[in-house]
């Protein structure tokens, strides 16, 4: 399998969700649905802060990287988007009507991590096509723009607890805990840091090159 890395389109959306979907099955933002997540994803394409990558197979989208240059982009998107938000989380709400606080306080006050730098918001590969590379992949076309766009690091926030490979897959990537911590729904989560120059120097310390 080779995959080919290209940014993230508006027409892209529907296969990020499915994607999204197949990568985070029972997590709250796979609660609210399909259409929920078009939405998240378009947004993303939309904002003018935004990191975001696909990989794909032979045109099928197959894994993505999102986030943005900097934070504040639930706030952003939320203010622009509050009416598609609403209508697209409506059957998640109908549902279950008692997720409503958890979607505003997601849209309106998410947890803010500790460091400065480049949010990595989500990264997912769809579980028929992992262990090829593809998150790898992804990773590094995120931070690469990262640098393109001037910022020092790149940070993000995972499950601490039943959640050993992916830790180990961003520690394998260069990213250091710097922070833990429990949010009001009671996760234990771990945050992360990357900075970009340091990762510069041990990469021309191993070609041999100054």
């Amino acid at each position: 399998m080779s995959v080919v890395i290209r940014p993230l389109l508006m027409k892209d959306a529907g296969a990020a969700a499915e994607v999204h979907l197949a990568a985070f099955p029972g997590f709250f933002l796979s609660f609210l649905g399909a259409r929920f997540l078009r939405e998240l994803y378009r947004a993303i394409v939309s904002d003018e802060e935004s990191i975001a990558f696909v990989a794909v197979d032979e045109e099928r989208v197959v894994g993505l990287v999102a986030g943005a240059a900097s934070g504040g982009f639930y706030r952003r998107a939320a203010r622009r988007r509050w009416l598609r938000f609403g209508l697209a989380s409506m059957t998640a709400l109908l549902r279950k009507p008692s997720i409503v606080r958890r979607l505003l306080r997601a849209l309106y006050a998410p947890p803010q991590t500790f460091s400065a730098g480049a949010v990595l918001m989500s990264l997912a590969v769809d579980p028929r096509v992992q262990r090829t590379g593809a998150g790898k992949l992804l990773t590094r076309a995120f931070i690469e723009s990262a640098r393109q766009r001037g910022v020092a690091a790149v940070v993000l926030t995972t499950d601490r607890i039943g959640n050993d490979a992916v830790n180990a897959f961003y520690r394998a990537q260069g990213f250091s805990i710097v922070d833990s911590y429990v949010t009001p729904e009671g996760r234990a989560m771990n945050e992360y840091i990357l900075y970009i120059e340091q990762l510069d120097d041990q990469s021309t310390d191993s070609t041999g090159h100054s």
